[in-house]
């Protein structure tokens, strides 16, 4: 079923329930969401034909593209009406909260309704220490509706506790990994373009906007004056902006092929254009080093870093990343990102992390950050299969 986004009303009409079971989770912040979607992926792997729907407090931080059995949907105000019919419609038979900010109306309605209920990733920040009585209360009983609660540290438990949590509830795990899985290529491809381009240093922009496109080709010629050999391999975020791109790469008087015409690099090939669809996994591979583009310059959100990370490439970015944010934060926070600014910055970065030493350091790190959580996400995979094999699914007519 293809995936929706639709805005909050005051009278919702929501798409069609499907058949099967159908899997809840909540993102109750933005930045969550790409773990809620990696989840949604490998519980899908794990039972097949499952649907998962994600609600948001904002649709905006969804990614552009969703799997076929994600459906996005913003959350319900927390109006007992609407939280019934919102519960009446979707049937979901299992509920998976993220992080916290609880809504007392919606969460208590499921519970009445004797929803299974678990909560990841909780973090001392989700949730607020109220003097208000009537706050207090909902937010106890809104608590233990959980029948797991999986806190990200020490603090978010002992924050729990103090709200009226359950002790024997809750288990410290840490967060639910929030990368994909590695990106596939084409082997043969990855093997010929590593044989021709063993001995030389290489370097990705992936994903760059055409207002882009002129930083990223006078880093690179910035870069060649002290690395002669380098090559960069540069993917336009819309193949369709591949003509564009050509001809403002050879215009700066760099030598180029072009993939989509079945180029290959040469020796002398500095600029690979690889205007494809599909290939990033071929890319980051190839690459120790990769700029995430959409984010020199506004308006655009930045990309994935969890892509080249898991992938072992080093990452640059620059400064308008505000869809991912707290991801590249925590990248860098680990040694495995660094920002960028201009053309200037970017080409003195792809220098300094020439050095293999150097790039190795980052990109070791970086995978390391995209690998952290996976023990955490395949814990909840069990207790989600545990509860669908043992609960009777709740089709759209039921």
């Amino acid at each position: 079923m293809p995936a929706t986004r639709r805005g909050a009303a005051a009278e919702r009409r929501y798409p069609e329930r499907p058949e099967g079971a159908l899997v809840w989770t909540h993102a109750a912040e933005p930045e969550q969401v790409h773990a809620l979607i990696q989840l949604a992926v490998r519980a899908e792997v794990h039972h097949p034909g499952l649907h998962v729907l994600l609600t948001v407090t904002d649709d905006r931080a969804c990614p552009d593209k969703i799997p076929e059995h994600v459906m996005v949907e913003t959350v319900p105000d927390e109006s007992s009406s609407l939280c019934r019919a919102f519960l009446g419609h979707w049937k979901p038979d299992i509920c998976v909260w993220h992080t916290g900010h609880l809504r007392p109306t919606l969460l208590s309605a499921a519970r009445n309704e004797g929803l299974p209920m678990i909560l990841v990733g909780a973090e001392e920040t989700g949730f607020e220490e109220v003097r208000i009585p009537w706050r207090r209360r909902s937010d106890r009983v809104a608590l233990n509706g959980f029948a797991t609660i999986y806190a990200n540290d020490a603090d978010a438990t002992r924050r729990l506790v103090r709200l009226g949590a359950e002790p024997e509830r809750i288990e410290e795990t840490g967060p639910l990994q929030e990368g994909g899985a590695a990106l596939a290529c084409d082997e043969e491809a990855r093997v010929a373009l590593s044989e021709r381009l063993a001995t030389r240093p290489v370097w990705l922009a992936a994903m760059v906007q055409p207002d882009e496109f002129r930083l990223v080709i006078e880093a690179h010629r910035q870069a060649i004056r002290v690395a002669h050999r380098l090559m960069l391999i540069v993917v336009p975020r819309e193949p369709s902006d591949g003509e564009r791109l050509v001809e403002m790469v050879a215009g700066a008087g760099l030598r180029l092929e072009r993939w989509s015409d079945g180029g290959f690099p040469e020796e002398t090939t500095q600029v690979l254009v690889a205007d494809t669809y599909g290939e990033m996994g071929l890319w980051y591979r190839l690459a120790p080093v990769t700029f995430m583009g959409s984010s020199l310059t506004a308006g655009h959100g930045g990309r994935d870093p969890y892509e080249p990370a898991a992938l072992g490439s080093a990452i640059l970015y620059g400064p308008n990343v505000n869809r991912f944010i707290r991801a590249y934060s925590r990248f860098a926070r680990a040694g495995a990102a660094r920002m960028v600014k201009d053309a200037g910055s970017l080409s003195n970065a792809v220098l300094r992390l020439n050095a293999p030493d150097q790039s190795a350091t980052m990109a070791q790190a970086a995978w390391e950050v995209a690998t952290d959580g996976a023990e955490v996400t395949d814990r909840v995979l069990n207790t989600i299969e545990e509860i669908l094999d043992a609960r009777p699914i709740r089709d759209a007519g039921a």
